[in-house]
C-alpha cells in the first residue's frame, strides 16, 4: 500500500494527496526504478533481472477510497480500482499483542517466530498471527476484521496488463508524463481550485503540527495485552 499522506496538515485540505499519487504514474518514477532495480540479482532465482515498473497495486485504508477513486488528469485515468478485498488481514492486532504471540511461538519452538525473511513465504504476520491464535485455541477467523479494502491499478505502461500476461514486449510510454507536468496539471485540476474555496491552510502555523500530534495521541486506544 502506498503511504501517500492524504491526512497530512494543512495538504489533505488542498487534496496533496490525490496529487502525490497521480505522481507515481510519471516517467521520473519509471526511471528511477530503472536506474534503482533494472539489473539487480533475484534473491530466488540468482538471475539477473531486466525489471521495469510497468504498473502499481494499491488499495484504500478502509472501504472506499475518496483519493484513488475518479483520478484522472488531461483525460488520462491515473488510478483504476479493480475491486475489493475480502475483509481478511492483521492490521486490528495491535504490534504489543503481535510481540506477545511471535514470543509464544518462539517458547514453543515453532519456525514462523523468526521466520520472515524474502524467499521464506508471502505475508509473514498473517501467517504467525494465524498460527498462533489457532495453537493457543483461537478460531482464525479473528483474522476477519470485515473491512473491504478497494484495490487499484495504476498503469505507467499502456500495454502493461499485455505484458505481464505475456512477459515480453516493449513498454507504451507514450501518455507518460514528467512528474513537473503531473504536478502542473494536478495543481490546475485539484489544488488551486480547493485552495480559493478554502483558505484556510495559509493560517497553518509550524507549531500547529505539535498540537495537532499531541491531540492525536490523547485519543489512541489502550494496547490490549495477551494474558494466559
Amino acid at each position: 500500500m502506498l503511504p501517500l499522506g492524504a491526512h497530512f496538515h494543512p495538504y489533505n485540505a488542498l487534496l496533496g494527496g490525490k496529487l502525490v499519487a497521480c505522481l507515481i504514474r510519471s516517467r521520473d518514477i519509471y526511471d528511477d526504478f530503472a536506474r534503482t532495480y533494472g539489473k539487480t540479482t533475484g534473491i530466488i532465482s540468482q538471475e539477473e533481472k531486466k525489471a521495469r515498473l510497468l504498473a502499481v497495486t494499491t488499495s484504500s485504508s478502509m472501504g472506499r477510497s475518496s483519493v484513488y477513486n475518479r483520478l484522472k488528469l488531461g483525460g488520462v485515468e491515473y488510478f483504476k480500482s479493480i475491486g475489493y478485498t475480502r475483509g481478511w488481514g492483521h492490521f486490528h492486532i495491535p504490534d504489543s499483542l503481535f510481540a506477545e504471540l511471535r514470543d509464544y511461538l518462539r517458547e514453543i519452538g515453532h519456525p514462523y517466530a523468526d521466520k520472515h525473511r524474502f524467499g521464506q513465504g508471502p505475508n509473514w504476520r498473517m501467517r504467525t498471527t494465524r498460527v498462533a491464535l489457532e495453537t493457543l485455541g483461537f478460531e482464525d477467523d479473528m483474522l476477519r476484521h470485515g473491512i473491504q479494502r478497494e484495490v487499484f491499478i495504476s498503469q505507467l505502461a499502456g500495454n502493461a496488463l499485455k505484458m505481464l500476461h505475456s512477459g515480453r514486449g516493449r513498454p507504451d510510454l507514450s501518455s507518460l508524463l514528467s512528474a513537473d507536468d503531473v504536478a502542473h496539471l494536478a495543481v490546475e485540476r485539484w489544488m488551486l481550485p480547493r485552495s480559493e474555496r478554502r483558505p484556510e491552510f495559509k493560517t497553518w502555523k509550524r507549531e500547529s503540527i505539535q498540537a495537532l500530534l499531541d491531540d492525536q495521541r490523547g485519543e489512541l486506544p489502550s494496547k490490549p495485552r495477551l494474558r494466559a
